[in-house]
């Protein structure tokens, strides 16, 4: 297949911020973080699968493995309708460039010598497939995210947090078992329409981005929100004191500050420095 390039928008690339930072008291303009810009695919192709194994490593952390369970892909940027996962069995914390996996859209691996989660495979090839702006997706069983999950419904907006998913998340109301069947990946694609984030009832949370960076980013905010979720809503049948939401029109404003890509971007690169200094950059490999 002949390369294709792909490109973000300028917001996704986190220059949308400059304006709103400025510049010193002396007129220098302020350094912003952004998206790089690359010479080849090939170098893009090496940034997004360290970023990949950089997130495995950052859910491990988190304590969002379980098992053989959970999975995070990345579209590659030369064969546009392949992507990268993890190989089944080897633990997130574990998880180097060079154990990453590239499968085509039937699902037949390309490179790499272990099988993938079947599961990863009926999900994540029907949201790429449906979202052509969607270069990644992220899966995983966290302890809120299925707790939450449990009830079926959307998030309250009722903290800043929760807002990076005003109007961009959905609630997958059907639980049919372990996700083999690729019908069922096309209707959790189906649910989550042109948004971020679904809550798959009775399972957990999948999260998708325009980069990597941001789709992790995305899951870590919504476990968090999902917790923080649970404590109200447990601390308002308790105390008897009611919730008190954020109005729409400020809810509106206020995702266009924390919800676009491109802060989805932003927000994941001090996670990234961070796996960066704890393993000396062994995941790299």
């Amino acid at each position: 297949m002949a390369p294709v390039a792909t490109t973000l928008t300028s917001e996704s690339s986190g220059n949308a911020s400059v304006g709103a930072l400025g510049k010193t008291t002396s007129g220098k303009p302020l350094k912003v973080r952004s998206y790089p810009k690359f010479d080849s695919l090939e170098e893009e192709r090496l940034y997004r699968k360290q970023h990949l194994a950089a997130a495995y490593r950052i859910f491990a952390e988190r304590g969002f493995d379980e098992g053989v369970a959970g999975h995070i892909s990345v579209r590659d940027p030369i064969l546009t309708d392949h992507f990268w996962l993890n190989p089944l069995s080897k633990h997130f914390s574990l998880i180097s460039v060079s154990d990453l996996i590239l499968v085509n859209e039937e699902g037949q691996v390309v490179i790499g010598d272990e099988p993938i989660n079947a599961a990863a495979f009926a999900i994540h090839s029907e949201i790429h497939k449906a979202r052509p702006d969607v270069h990644a997706a992220c899966h995983a069983h966290s302890v809120y995210g299925k707790a939450f999950s449990v009830f079926g419904r959307e998030l309250d907006m009722i903290t800043q947090d929760s807002l990076r998913f005003y109007k961009s998340h959905a609630v997958y109301p059907n639980f049919g078992g372990v996700v083999l069947d690729r019908e069922e990946g096309k209707k959790i694609a189906e649910c989550l329409g042109d948004g971020k984030a679904a809550i798959l009832q009775n399972h957990g949370l999948i999260t998708a981005g325009e980069t990597i960076d941001a789709a992790a980013f995305w899951f870590i905010s919504l476990d968090k929100t999902c917790h923080a979720q649970l404590l109200v809503d447990a601390a308002e049948k308790g105390s008897g004191h009611k919730k008190t939401f954020i109005a729409e029109d400020e809810a509106r404003f206020s995702y266009e500050q924390v919800g676009t890509p491109g802060k989805g971007w932003l927000a994941f690169q001090p996670y990234y420095d961070d796996i960066l200094a704890k393993t000396g950059g062994s995941f790299l490999k």
